[in-house]
């Protein structure tokens, strides 16, 4: 990872915004410019370099503050945002900007207290700016995440974990360790198992209900490494599909199709969502497509873009997004699948690559 390069890039935002320096006290903000991985810290990025940059966090971090941050300034102080404000002023700063978009009201008081010959300004969302577009060393973190998915359930199936008997907590701790076994440095989420009705159920915690013969089984599942998360969705069904079933499935695989085709850099968000959603409005079940077609994917397992209706903005080559359409029928079961896929010049790049045929186990 580039983490100078990162913060030159943050520079140009704040000379954009007329700002002297950015306190970031987001931690996954904080990752993503240093690679520091500890749970408390803050650093100040300084519009004049990282001569003038300074990380802070406490004593429990200083050795892994110096491995892990080794090109810039470190100061040892229990409350690190409160010191970095403080000490602002002695580096020129009189503009200061803030994540106000990841402070509290209470800590916002006191940073002004702090920072006292210093003017806070708001600046939610610059380190985000840039997370959007994946470097190649983040798809490379990516597609490894993403092959410790696709090659998890390929062992789960291949192994018969999926069968009736199992509970939906069996087949979700069984993954999660195949992930582990592949690489994995554990879960991206915690793992949706839903069998039968509780297929109809999209964000359903997986329980000790038992897998019968005949239900459709969704699986929403991801791998983290090396920081970089993975999202994969499968349905299946457990015996021969009956009419019902391969009818939804054919018309959600339909709307995933028509959601991976239309990314393309410059289109627009609200567009993608569009193409895919339209043929499940199409089809009379437009109701039962209940969120969003997709996000990005990186350090977070939900961040920008969001791929929806009310969404603004654009494509852009190396986003990393998921494309993940669903059709529930309430008390009955329902239908998604969802791919990673990189935003390219040509055809996306897809990074799960389990098949998406209805497979009958």
């Amino acid at each position: 990872m580039s983490f100078p390069s990162r913060r030159t890039a943050l520079r140009a935002l704040l000379r954009a915004a007329e700002l002297d320096a950015l306190l970031v006290t987001d931690l996954v903000n904080i990752g993503y410019l240093t690679g520091f991985t500890g749970s408390n810290a803050a650093l100040l990025v300084h519009v004049d370099g990282d001569a003038a940059s300074l990380v802070c966090t406490d004593g429990r971090y200083r050795s892994q503050a110096a491995e892990q941050v080794p090109d810039l300034e470190i100061l040892i102080e229990r409350g690190s945002a409160l010191a970095l404000a403080r000490s602002a002023p002695e580096r020129g700063v009189r503009r200061l900007g803030f994540e106000s978009d990841a402070v509290t009201v209470d800590a916002h008081t006191a940073l002004d207290e702090a920072a006292r010959e210093v003017t806070l300004h708001r600046a939610p969302g610059l380190v985000q700016r840039l997370r959007l577009v994946k470097d190649d060393a983040e798809v490379a973190a990516l597609r490894a995440a993403c092959a410790a998915a696709d090659a998890a359930l390929a062992d789960l199936l291949a192994a018969g974990g999926l069968r009736p008997g199992r509970t939906e907590r069996d087949v979700a701790l069984e993954l999660e360790a195949r992930m582990r076994s592949h690489g994995a440095d554990g879960p991206s989420f915690e793992t949706i198992v839903a069998a039968g009705e509780h297929s109809a159920v999209p964000h359903h915690r997986p329980t000790g209900t038992v897998l019968r013969s005949g239900d459709l089984v969704t699986m929403d599942f991801g791998a983290l490494v090396g920081g970089y998360h993975s999202d994969m969705t499968r349905t299946v069904v457990l015996g021969p599909a009956a009419g019902w079933q391969r009818e939804l499935y054919d018309l959600v695989a339909a709307a995933q199709a028509a959601g991976r085709a239309a990314l393309a850099p410059g289109a627009k968000v609200s567009d993608v969502d569009a193409a895919a959603r339209s043929v499940v409005e199409d089809a009379g079940r437009g109701d039962e497509f209940v969120h969003p077609l997709g996000h990005g994917v990186g350090l977070q397992i939900h961040e920008a873009p969001i791929l929806a209706k009310t969404s603004t903005g654009a494509l852009a080559t190396e986003m990393v997004v998921t494309v993940e359409p669903g059709v529930y029928l309430e008390g009955c079961g329902g239908v998604r699948i969802e791919d990673t896929l990189v935003v390219r010049d040509g055809p996306p790049d897809l990074l799960t690559r389990t098949t998406k045929d209805l497979l009958e186990v």
